[in-house]
């Protein structure tokens, strides 16, 4: 009778293999172009997180009338807009424009809201095919630091905020190594150390994605505002609330308590 591998030993005897060697340098030339996106002229985090705190009811309006929605959202459309997770940065990237739907005056480029709605619907019911263990979200941005935990603390998913440890998933000499089957990062570019792990294992990544974000290896997209603290809190109670409904788990958390006041 044949024993059956475990993933452990799959990966331990890959990663001795010249082979091994070989594909991470091929991964790793494939994310030679997400350093240009430190070359392209753009605003700050800070100044899009100003510019994500001053959505007027005018804005409101604005956006509600521009934005066909066919079917019912999973916040109201009034909600998202609050939350500014519609702003995107005045660097529009080839993976993204599909999602960009004008610019405004200040040159911001503009997230389709319905989309987003749809992208989050899709990540749910992905999301929800997996146990909290076979997961972790990864978000150095601190902007998304107090959501993070919040998600954490109700989906029991393990996050890590400030800096994912690089080969945390995929060196088994490291004290903290664990597997993982799906990962959620809440910017390629700042979170590249977990999708290159991931890459290497050829497992999903779930991404955050701006409109100035390379998508190379992320396996499924949500497009949205990830510069801002209540885009990603909006973004993460979402995904919290879908998550903890399909598995039957208690949620009780509000948008406010991921996402702050929204007013």
């Amino acid at each position: 009778m044949i024993k059956e591998k475990s993933l452990t030993q799959e990966l331990k005897e890959k990663m001795f293999k010249d082979s091994e060697n070989n594909k991470d340098n091929e991964i790793n030339e494939d994310y030679r172009p997400l350093k240009k996106e430190k070359s392209l002229e753009d605003l700050s985090d800070k100044e899009i997180q100003e510019l994500s705190e001053k959505i007027t009811e005018k804005d409101i309006e604005e956006e509600k009338k521009s934005v066909e929605v066919k079917t019912e959202t999973l916040i109201p459309l009034e909600e998202y807009i609050k939350c500014a997770v519609h702003l995107g940065t005045k660097v529009i990237t080839p993976h993204m424009r599909k999602f960009v739907y004008k610019r405004r005056a200040d040159g911001l480029a503009v997230i389709n809201t319905a989309m987003i709605d749809e992208k989050l619907k899709e990540a749910i019911e992905f999301l929800i095919k997996y146990e909290p263990k076979q997961v972790y979200l990864a978000c150095k941005r601190e902007a998304g630091w107090e959501a993070a935990r919040k998600f954490e603390e109700i989906t029991g998913i393990r996050v890590f905020t400030k800096k994912y440890p690089p080969g945390i998933t995929t060196n088994l000499k490291l004290d903290n190594f664990f597997e993982a089957d799906l990962t959620i990062i809440c910017d390629p570019w700042i979170d590249k150390n977990a999708l290159v792990d991931t890459a290497k294992l050829k497992k999903p990544t779930l991404a955050l994605c701006d409109t100035n974000n390379f998508i190379t290896h992320v396996t499924h997209i949500i497009p949205c505002n990830n510069k801002s603290k209540k885009s990603l809190g909006c973004i993460l109670y979402i995904l919290a609330r879908g998550y903890c409904k399909a598995k039957k788990l208690p949620f009780k958390a509000t948008l406010q308590d991921f996402a702050g006041e929204l007013e």
